[in-house]
């Protein structure tokens, strides 16, 4: 479909179900809305389905939201795969019809299950479409949508999708634009940190990581009486993760649930211990704060892939899930903490691997293809 001059582009955006998916859908949508802010016509939609954080994330930003029917993809072959395809072409008709509905120009998709029935009913109803995979190993639905794109973007380095053009990840302008250092200050002081102390971050995303937990916990008091100060976010069912009070004049150990403002917790720390999903890569590197990487032991392995090209740029540590105990957080974490110059020269490799503004590559790439 194309576009008449007479009316807005209609840039359709797929990306719903986790965080991982309708985070860069709306730091992409973030991008675009800063252009038709700027004069350009467009008309942003997101498709998601009911069952996602996209029902509660979408309208927050202030987007149009429409609904399709979702189409989980069995990771075993199991009897549920033979009801598959009747699934998919059902949602593929109900796609189809918004498509038109919307006269969109071109359809935009970041994986999942929400991705692929936007990607074949585009095709269908010859839509261009953009994918977008955000970590190094592809999921099934940007391996099939990749094949008749018409831009490929891929957040990872030598990501094995046809037509893949390195674009990084898009993110919230909140961390793209982040200056830890002119923040710093301020972002210790919210949250209780003295102000000049070395400052670890350990969190395992919204609802924590056991790993992680069991491993600060306990060594908690080889981290603090090196002088180290740390800010643990437990994930808020983690109730029974807690560290006894410091005593007076120690370095704090500060336990909260969940991380409202990531931006602060960046600006705040020296060096971070975390999961290695790509969003949580991608901000990392961004941002130019280094960290020790503890892929999800299960899966593909692609958390492990998504952070190598930070560590393989000497940004960051890699350590096994089944390595990670108070040891070697004593042995690897404590001496790094308390070298300013080996942080320093960490912190600026890890911001070296870093892309800060491929939420607007992505929209020029978006634009080009709708018009």
């Amino acid at each position: 479909m194309s576009a008449p001059s007479t009316r807005p582009l209609s840039i359709v955006l797929a990306g719903g179900g986790t965080g991982g998916h309708i985070e860069p859908m709306l730091a992409l949508a973030d991008a675009l809305r800063r252009r038709s802010d700027g004069g350009a016509a467009l008309r942003i939609t997101c498709l998601g389905t009911a069952r996602g954080m996209e029902t509660r994330l979408v309208p927050a930003r202030g987007y149009d939201l429409r609904l399709i029917p979702p189409v989980p993809l069995p990771r075993k072959p199991t009897l549920d795969l033979f009801r598959v395809p009747g699934r998919v072409w059902r949602s593929v008709d109900e796609t189809r019809a918004l498509l038109a509905e919307l006269d969109a120009d071109v359809v935009v998709g970041f994986g999942g299950y929400v991705a692929l029935p936007a990607y074949l009913a585009a095709r269908r109803g010859r839509v261009p479409v953009v994918v977008h995979e955000q970590n190094a190993l592809p999921g099934l639905a940007n391996r099939v949508g990749a094949r008749f794109a018409a831009r490929v973007a891929v957040t990872v380095p030598g990501t094995p999708l046809h037509k893949g053009e390195h674009v990084g990840m898009p993110l919230r302008t909140a961390i793209s634009s982040l200056d830890r250092s002119a923040r710093r200050a301020e972002a210790r002081a919210a949250f209780g940190l003295d102000a000049d102390r070395p400052t670890l971050l350990v969190f395992g995303g919204s609802q924590g990581a056991a790993t992680l937990n069991r491993a600060a916990v306990a060594a908690a008091d080889a981290l603090t009486a090196a002088g180290v100060q740390v800010l643990h976010a437990r994930g808020p069912k983690n109730t029974e993760v807690m560290v006894p009070p410091r005593p007076a004049g120690s370095a704090p150990y500060v336990v909260v649930d969940y991380l409202e403002r990531m931006d602060l917790a960046y600006a705040a720390a020296d060096l971070a211990l975390c999961r290695a999903g790509a969003v949580t890569v991608a901000e990392l590197s961004a941002v130019g704060l280094p960290a020790a990487f503890v892929p999800l032991p299960i899966g593909n392995g692609e958390q492990r892939r998504n952070a190598l090209p930070v560590i393989e740029a000497g940004g960051g540590l890699l350590v096994e899930d089944a390595d990670l105990d108070a040891t070697w957080i004593r042995s690897h974490l404590v001496p790094l903490l308390t070298d300013p110059s080996a942080l320093a020269g960490y912190a600026e490799h890890a911001a070296a691997a870093g892309v800060a503004d491929a939420d607007e590559r992505l929209a020029d790439i978006v634009l080009d293809v709708a018009r």
